[in-house]
């Protein structure tokens, strides 16, 4: 209610009386939760003076007090007396419009089969609200509902309301707290004039679009019947909203759209909105492969690249590959949409596709939704769409595909409005589409659009769907489709004639069978876009040089230690910056922390970027990084990295949300798109990564052969046995090292500081953009062994493997015990002090690519050696050994022996007792070192 009407109200006699019984009980209902009462109460309410008199009075006094003082003030009467009933009418007038605010969309008229039973909402009766039908004729104050008019004849108003809230568009947004938002909603949906209004060209554009979707359909049908192609039929407005997203985008100034989608209606939405020519479609049905690029994908598991025309300029689009696992694309494409809008500042939209079951069934949605506002991951809003076909997958039914009403019913939880649309009433999907848009640009937060359409087909065409879903179907047999349903509307309207209709429908058939480019707005690409030809068809073995002069060393050296002085420190981090100062003058070994940090330095000093997050990478989770200083007076912090020079490289440095498929899936995304910048993900402990294992498989080790997208994240996976049990030791080696093949990525288990360092420079400097799993350690990160000099940071390069460093005679070795990571120092501290000097310890730090050739060189020396040990703390089903031993063979001399030393085969990683940890510990140390 406006504040100037709800002033008159309130100065009115009429408020003394029966309606004061109900406004006392909405008073008392703000009072336990202000937002169960209407917005425009709230503002009321909170307009009332604290204390009736004097200042010491209790604060808030009775509400029943405060009316009848104004109802005896007749001084403050603005109008006559009106009837009490009169007053009380008006506030259920008011009611009956917030009914239809928060309840239209269940009455709403959303399933073009009509299968729904709309639940019966009595608020959205006016009878429950105790208006009679003699109220009709009488008008009424609308408050905030109908922008321009303050009343309106309650007959007028109950069939706007029913139009607004009830018709093809069910809106459901008076879940958001923020009042602007809210009244931004009303204000675009609750117009008398309806929704939209289209011209006779706006109408014939929508009606191409659905032709083009049908027709695809019905030609792929008839032209590779039985073939799966995950039909559209149903949900054929999708076209239609896709088009007209990317026309308004144009118009709104958004230079990209990233698309992620699954299977359904995707070779649609490639043939007929990002213009892939119909030919190469038909030859990827017919099974013809160039074998340009590795194993390939099917059909529907495709992306592509395009531009297209709109009335503001050209969008380029972009639909990501993705396979099979539903909605874990939509992370990956909120990270590609990150990298875009750092590179060029904003102006990309991420929109994603989700199927009503997938949406709600899928945890990663979730994850992503809880991304969606926070400092590292946001993108400025998401727009969703869901295809609602009524199935949900193969043969559901919604009763066991949720327990909620609806499947968007998990975007409540960032506040995201939500609307649904019918899906053969394409205007509506055309209101709601730009509606959608204006609301994420205005607010930059995510929104919802549901599409509830259906499936004509089955899953897929194989599939018969009447044998689960037998009065659907018959339903589904007997509808127009959403093409006719339009078509027929029009010419009715006398938009468009029946020959013109077919003539439409022909001409793209005519396009399909020249194998043409049936987009009209396709416009080939310009080159504003990243370029990846410096990364194309390298091997391992490309030139690269991570050297620097060791002055240049000590300089960004002094320049990452350097805080304000006013920025109070912690005792224990400022304990660590004055050693790191003493490690840049060269008066300190360095350590871990230091080492890592200064990669990242000496890689911003060259104006590459660098993005690193994790769920406490700021600091590490081990308090060894330190790249973040929190200020102990007030909170603030100060980036050290940051500073490093003016005009240096971006610094993208975020603790992470507790998640691991999203935020890993986010950060592959952002890689995919951003070649220029070094992206890196930190497990808090190496094991979690399981929760990411399908960002593993099905992006990070075969994107590259599937789709032919390099990335090269980094994984940093905390992994070393120190007796914290089965989820703190390991991070799955031998999982990684399964899938390597193909030089697809590589597997490195770094032991020194300097190794780290040029490990970090080398995967950006070199010219290849492939994933880096990394062995992180724990107990190295202070280990008094684990120490490097500044010279070997400056001068030397990442070392595959690395030589036996005591003074052991070669021609006195008896037995060479391989190793990689933090045994190797538990093994050189036993030999040591046992004096064993008769065993040489190597360490291979790159497991793969395997270092074929490194290794023989360096066992030339070893040539006599008849025995040679892989050693590992992991249990023998884990860890190198089954996926390397056959390297292992292949470098050791002919006629030596390999065996291996470590614990015995385990269904659980590591043990739970420290005890026991160090029992097994001391005998794998032991059973390696003793010459057999």
């Amino acid at each position: 209610m406006q504040n100037g009407i709800m002033k008159d109200w309130l100065d009115s006699s009429h408020l003394y009386g029966a309606n004061i019984s109900y406004v006392e009980d909405l008073y008392e209902a703000f009072l336990d939760d202000p937002e169960s009462v209407p917005e425009d109460w709230v503002a009321v309410f909170n307009g009332l003076p604290r204390s009736l008199g004097e200042p010491d009075e209790v604060p808030l006094s009775p509400l029943k007090e405060y009316f009848k003082r104004l109802a005896k003030d007749s001084s403050r009467f603005s109008s006559p007396a009106q009837d009490p009933l009169s007053g009380s009418k008006q506030v259920k007038v008011l009611q009956l419009i917030n009914a239809f605010r928060f309840r239209g969309h269940q009455h709403a008229q959303l399933d073009p089969l009509e299968l729904w039973k709309q639940p019966r909402v009595p608020d959205l009766d006016p009878a429950f609200h105790q208006l009679e039908s003699s109220d009709f004729e009488q008008s009424f104050n609308v408050g905030s509902y109908a922008i321009g008019r303050e009343t309106m004849p309650l007959d007028e108003l109950y069939h706007s309301l029913q139009k607004t809230y009830c018709g093809s568009i069910g809106a459901e947004y008076m879940h958001i707290t923020d009042t602007e938002e809210k009244r931004w909603i009303q204000a675009h949906l609750e117009s008398v004039e309806g929704h939209g209004t289209y011209s006779a060209e706006d109408k014939i554009r929508l009606l191409k679009s659905l032709t083009a979707a049908e027709g695809l359909e019905k030609y792929l049908g008839a032209k590779f019947p039985g073939a799966k192609r995950f039909s559209l039929e149903g949900g054929d407005s999708l076209i239609v909203m896709l088009k007209e997203l990317i026309r308004a985008s144009g118009l709104a100034d958004i230079k990209e759209v990233v698309i992620g989608m699954a299977h359904r209606g995707r070779l649609n939405v490639l043939v007929n909105v990002l213009g892939k020519t119909s030919a190469e479609l038909f030859d990827e049905f017919a099974g013809k492969h160039d074998g340009s690029w590795g194993t390939g994908d099917v059909k529907y598991h495709q992306g592509f690249s395009s531009d297209f025309a709109t009335p503001g300029g050209n969008v380029h689009l972009s639909l990501a590959f993705n396979p099979s696992h539903l909605e874990i694309v939509n992370p990956v494409i909120m990270g590609s949409v990150r990298a875009r809008q750092d590179r060029r500042g904003g102006n990309c939209l991420p929109v994603t596709i989700h199927g009503d079951s997938a949406i709600a069934g899928q945890g990663v949605v979730q994850e992503t939704f809880n991304m969606s506002q926070t400092r590292g991951y946001s993108v400025g809003g998401t727009v969703r769409i869901v295809i609602n076909n009524q199935i949900g997958f193969t043969t559901s039914n919604p009763r066991d595909s949720r327990s909620t009403q609806y499947c968007t019913d998990i975007a409540k939880m960032v506040q995201a409005p939500i609307f649904h649309v019918n899906g053969d009433d394409p205007q509506a999907v055309t209101f709601v589409t730009q509606v959608a848009l204006d609301f994420r640009n205005t607010f930059n937060r995510d929104v919802v659009i549901e599409l509830v359409c259906y499936r004509r087909h089955g899953h897929n065409e194989a599939d018969e769907p009447n044998a689960t879903q037998p009065l659907m179907y018959q339903k589904i047999k007997r509808h127009p489709t959403p093409r006719k349903v339009y078509a027929d509307q029009l010419v009715q309207e006398h938009v468009i004639n029946d020959e013109d209709v077919i003539a439409l429908t022909n001409e793209y058939r005519d396009q399909l069978d020249k194998g043409e480019c049936v987009v009209d707005e396709w416009r080939p690409m310009t080159g504003h876009y990243v370029n990846w030809q410096p990364y194309l068809n390298h091997s391992w073995d490309i030139e690269y040089d991570t050297r620097l002069e060791l002055d240049k060393v000590k300089q960004l050296a002094q320049a990452m230690t350097v805080y304000p002085e006013s920025h109070r420190l912690h005792p224990r981090v400022r304990k660590i910056y004055d050693d790191r100062k003493l490690m840049a003058k060269g008066d300190k070994p360095v350590d871990w922390g230091f080492a890592e940090n200064l990669a990242y330095a000496s890689l911003l000093d060259m104006g590459y970027g660098v993005r690193l997050t994790g769920q406490d990478s700021g600091r590490g989770t081990f308090f060894h990084r330190h790249a973040v200083l929190h200020n102990q007076d007030d909170g603030s912090t100060y980036f050290p990295l940051k500073n490093i020079r003016d005009g240096q490289g971006p610094l993208y440095l975020y603790d992470s949300v507790l998640s691991e498929a999203a935020v890993l899936a986010f950060e592959y995304g952002y890689s995919t798109a951003e070649p220029e910048t070094l992206v890196l993900w930190e497990a808090q402990f190496g094991d979690f990564a399981n929760g990411a294992q399908v960002v593993i498989d099905q992006f990070l080790s075969s994107g590259e052969q599937k789709w032919g997208r390099m990335c090269g994240l980094v994984l940093l996976l905390p992994h070393g046995y120190e007796g914290q049990g089965p989820e703190h030791s390991s991070a799955r080696l031998e999982r990684f090292l399964q899938l390597c093949a193909e030089q697809n990525m590589q597997v490195c288990v770094p032991s020194t500081p300097a190794q780290v360092y040029h490990m970090l420079r080398r995967q950006h400097i070199r010219k290849i953009r492939r994933p880096l799993v990394v062995m992180s350690p724990k107990s190295l990160l202070r280990h008094p062994l684990a120490i490097s000099s500044l010279e070997e940071l400056a001068g030397g390069h990442f070392y595959n493997v690395l030589d036996e460093i005591d003074e052991i005679v070669p021609e006195q070795v008896e037995q060479v015990v391989m190793c990689a990571g933090k045994v190797y120092f538990d093994l050189l501290e036993e030999r040591r002090k046992t004096e064993r000097n008769n065993v040489a310890i190597i360490r291979i730090e790159q497991l793969y690519p395997f270092p074929f050739d490194d290794i023989t060189n360096l066992f030339n020396k070893y040539q006599h050696v008849k025995n040679f040990v892989w050693c590992q703390e992991e249990p023998q089903n884990q860890g190198a050994w089954y996926c390397n031993q056959h390297h292992f063979n292949a470098v050791i001399p002919q006629g030596a022996q390999l065996r291996y030393a470590g614990r015995d085969a385990s269904a659980s990683p590591a043990v739970g007792y420290m005890s026991l940890h160090l029992k097994q510990q001391r005998a794998l140390v032991d059973d390696a070192l003793t010459v057999k």
